[in-house]
């Protein structure tokens, strides 16, 4: 096995711990109280079944898939830091109304609940996902393909 096919082994195997780990979390955390909410878990059951069929039969369509389903991780993940940003600001202003401009931006920030940050980890594994197929070898007909053969 060569050096490039044992790190696309660790980076799945990353990526499919990744995603049974914050599908836990989410869970636990009852992440599911409207329907925004369902958008990483749905995300990431899809995820997990294309790289179930990708690791069973690797070819060009299962990755394709992963890279799509990977490239909604990162949109997801932009939305979910959007949402998240402005639950905590709606949230510091009912508390106090005041607020504004860079003040309140540093209190949301520092909000632990809806903590504005944390979907950024579906970023992360988009693009552990994004690397894990960048230039795959089951991807026949593309030039990257026909450039490492040469």
């Amino acid at each position: 096995m060569d050096t490039l096919s044992r790190v696309r082994g660790w980076l799945a195997a990353v990526l499919a711990f990744g995603l049974l780990g914050i599908v836990t979390e989410l869970l636990l955390l009852e992440h599911y109280e409207d329907w925004w909410q369902l958008v990483p878990l749905f995300l990431i059951v899809l995820a997990l079944g294309v790289l179930l069929w990708h690791a069973a039969r690797p070819n060009a369509g299962s990755v394709r898939a992963l890279q799509g389903v990977m490239t909604l991780f990162l949109l997801a993940g932009i939305l979910g830091v959007g949402l998240h940003f402005r639950g905590a600001a709606e949230f510091q202003l009912e508390i106090d109304q005041s607020q504004d401009g860079w003040t309140l931006v540093k209190k949301v920030m520092r909000a632990k609940a809806p903590p504005v940050l944390a979907p950024g980890v579906m970023m992360q594994l988009g693009l552990i996902g994004l690397i894990y197929s960048y230039r795959h070898p089951t991807v026949t007909g593309s030039r990257a393909v026909s450039h490492e053969r040469e």
